[in-house]
């Protein structure tokens, strides 16, 4: 079954994410603080494509717009504890990772702009 939610970019990077972000947590895992970002991590991670996924499940009218914020809050929170990590990560992995959630953010924003100009012409 070809799921058309998979064509999105924005989720398609929400899901590259989660794969690294599980590597990323074994250096983290090594450091008693590090285990506490990887609590703080876990939540916000998940819950970029986790929205997106519901939002996308409740159709394109108003609730959509409203799970893909909750995704972009997600998403700028996971950016922060990245850029908190920099005792751990090398500045190479906190860099790709907070270029990649700035995609996802950026892409979100327009989709929402876009999502909710249509619902007003309706």
């Amino acid at each position: 079954m070809n799921d058309r939610l998979n064509e999105i970019k924005f989720y398609q990077l929400a899901m590259e994410l989660w794969d690294e972000y599980w590597s990323d947590c074994e250096i983290l895992m090594k450091d008693v603080r590090g285990k506490e970002i990887v609590k703080q991590l876990t939540r916000s991670m998940g819950s970029i494509s986790a929205n997106i996924e519901e939002g996308y499940g409740r159709g394109f009218g108003k609730e959509y717009p409203m799970f893909l914020r909750y995704s972009r809050g997600s998403a700028r929170e996971s950016k922060g504890w990245y850029m908190r990590s920099g005792h751990l990560l090398s500045e190479e992995i906190i860099k790709q990772r907070v270029e990649k959630l700035d995609s996802v953010i950026a892409m979100e924003t327009v989709s929402i702009k876009t999502l909710e100009d249509k619902n007003k012409k309706q």
